[in-house]
């Protein structure tokens, strides 16, 4: 019989099982939040449309449940097969089922497993930097939910407010104890954040005709003005600026991208905010 050795709470080893244990599931969660928020999204969506403009020719519809973050239970896209305890494993069950359905064999994207490493690894990164304070709290909402973002984004081009303006208000709440910036530069980042962007759509738009961004981006930066203060903001623009042009280029160029095609701009600002930080924050190099 092993018998393991009688560890405190506070044990490195403890710590570091116990933030991944919780840094897995998040991510599991986020792989559901991911996949199915758009969906609501757009469910919601195209019922005000048919509110705003009955039919009176065609018969009511009976309304089919709508889906929620709980509702239906796990299951595969492709076949509808319930995704049973055991293959609901972070990591390990897309590992023991080749990244395919136990039951029709369709492949599963590989970002599940992704999104599940990338919040394990930010889990435990910020726990052990950080420590039991209040800052590893808020610096955990604040990747669990840029991470929604991103693939979000990247998906379906796509800022939901039910994401970014949360975000917003926990980055003032979070700095109103001064937990990364004083609330002061936090205010001020949110309104620097916002008008920022939203006066480079209008400039780009008064020239060019076309809308270079969306709404959700303005938010998404007045969110990150939030919690990092008005100070790294044009870095910030200008890191996913530069990035997104060197993106949009060698898709032009390589992969014959339509150059009038749009082109998610969120997972630039989420990457780039998040390099700011880093920069802007030395200690942060050193976990």
């Amino acid at each position: 019989m092993l018998i393991l050795p009688d560890m405190p709470y506070d044990h490195p080893l403890v710590v570091f099982f116990m933030t991944l244990m919780i840094g897995l599931c998040i991510g599991s969660f986020l792989n559901v939040v991911i996949y199915r928020l758009p969906l609501m999204l757009e469910a919601a969506y195209s019922s005000t449309d048919k509110e705003a403009s009955p039919d009176s020719e065609q018969e009511p519809e009976i309304p089919s449940p709508a889906m929620t973050l709980a509702w239906p239970g796990s299951h595969c896209p492709a076949c509808k097969r319930p995704v049973r305890a055991a293959e609901n494993i972070p990591v390990l069950s897309y590992l023991y089922l080749l990244g395919r359905c136990a039951g029709c064999k369709t492949y599963i994207p590989v970002r599940y497993p992704l999104v599940e490493l990338a919040c394990a690894v930010v889990t435990v990164a910020t726990a052990w930097h950080f420590g039991p304070t209040m800052q590893t709290v808020g610096t955990w909402l604040l990747l669990w939910t840029l991470i929604a973002l991103f693939f979000i984004d990247l998906n379906h081009q796509i800022l939901p407010d039910c994401l970014t303006q949360p975000l917003l208000w926990l980055g003032l709440f979070f700095n109103s104890f001064a937990a990364f910036v004083p609330l002061r530069e936090a205010f001020w980042g949110v309104a620097a954040g916002y008008a920022a962007l939203w006066s480079i759509y209008w400039i780009c738009f008064y020239f060019t005709g076309k809308e270079g961004m969306g709404y959700g981006d303005f938010k998404l930066l007045a969110a990150l003005g939030a919690w990092f203060g008005w100070g790294p903001l044009l870095h910030i623009i200008v890191l996913a600026s530069t990035g997104a042009a060197v993106v949009g280029l060698w898709q032009t160029k390589v992969r014959h991208r339509d150059p009038d095609q749009p082109m998610a701009f969120g997972p630039y600002l989420i990457v780039a905010g998040l390099a700011a930080l880093v920069w802007k924050e030395q200690r942060w190099l050193v976990l």
